[in-house]
C-alpha cells in the first residue's frame, strides 16, 4: 500500500490519504473521525479499508488536536467555524473522487459519530458524489429526498450519547426520502464501540466490519 500523509486537499487542512498499493488505485471510501480526531486508530482503520482494494482519505477536522475527554473533544466541536468544517468536507470528497481509480465514478463515505453525522449531511449536500455511507452511531435530522447513496448503521442499545429515538428518527428521515438503510443495534454496545478505548466492544466491532465490508463492496466496487 502507498501511503501519503500528510495529504492537502482544496480547503485549509490534512488528511491521511492511503491507496491499495503503489501501482493502482481504488474506489473512494472518505473516513470522517469522531471526536477523537484523527489519531493512529483512524489511520489504522483507514489502512484496513485500504487493504479491500480502496483509496481511502482521512480529513483532520481538528486540525491536529486529538481530544483525551469527552469535555475535551465536545469544547474543540464547539469552536470549530461549522462553514469551514462543512467545506473542509465537502472538499475531501471532491480530491478523493478525483484520486480514485475512476473520478468519474461515486465515493463512499464511513463516518464515527460526529463523523457519521457530517456523512449523512454530505450523502444529501452532494448527491452525485456519495453513494454509500456507513454510519457508527451518528444521527441527522434533515431531509434525504435529493440523496442517491444507500445507509448502512450501528448502534449501541447503551449509548449514552445517540437516544433511541435519536436513532429511529434518523433511519425514518433516510426512509421517508425513499433510501435504502438497514441500521444494526448491539445490545451490549456502548458510543465509539468500534474505536479503542474504554468502551471498545470485540464482538460488536467485528461484526460490524463483517458487515460493512459487503455493503462497500457491493456499491462501490461491483457497480
Amino acid at each position: 500500500m502507498t501511503e501519503k500523509s500528510p495529504f492537502t486537499p482544496n480547503k485549509a487542512g490534512e488528511a491521511f490519504l492511503i491507496d491499495p498499493s503503489k501501482d493502482s488505485q481504488g474506489p473512494g471510501i472518505l473516513v470522517l473521525h469522531s471526536w477523537w480526531g484523527l489519531n493512529q486508530w483512524v489511520k489504522d482503520f483507514s489502512s484496513r479499508l485500504a487493504k479491500e482494494g480502496y483509496t481511502v482519505l482521512a480529513p483532520d477536522m481538528f486540525a491536529g488536536v486529538q481530544p483525551s475527554s469527552e469535555e475535551e473533544g465536545k469544547q474543540t466541536l464547539a469552536d470549530l467555524d461549522a462553514d469551514e468544517l462543512s467545506g473542509l468536507v465537502m472538499s475531501s470528497a471532491q480530491t478523493l473522487r478525483a484520486a480514485s481509480a475512476d473520478s468519474s465514478k461515486p465515493i463512499g463515505v464511513v463516518g464515527l459519530s460526529m463523523g457519521a453525522s457530517l456523512g449523512f449531511w454530505l450523502s444529501a449536500r452532494i448527491p452525485d458524489v456519495i453513494n454509500a455511507v456507513v454510519s457508527f452511531y451518528g444521527t441527522q435530522a434533515i431531509d434525504f429526498d435529493s440523496a442517491s447513496a444507500d445507509y448502512l448503521g450501528f448502534y449501541g442499545e447503551q449509548d449514552h450519547m445517540v437516544s433511541a429515538d435519536e436513532r429511529v428518527s434518523t433511519e425514518s428521515f433516510i426512509r421517508l426520502g425513499g433510501k435504502n438503510t438497514d441500521f444494526i443495534t448491539y445490545a451490549d454496545a456502548k458510543h465509539w464501540f468500534f474505536e479503542a478505548g474504554a468502551n471498545f466492544n470485540q464482538a460488536a466491532a467485528d461484526d460490524a466490519w463483517d458487515k460493512l465490508v459487503p455493503f462497500l463492496a457491493e456499491r462501490l466496487q461491483d457497480s
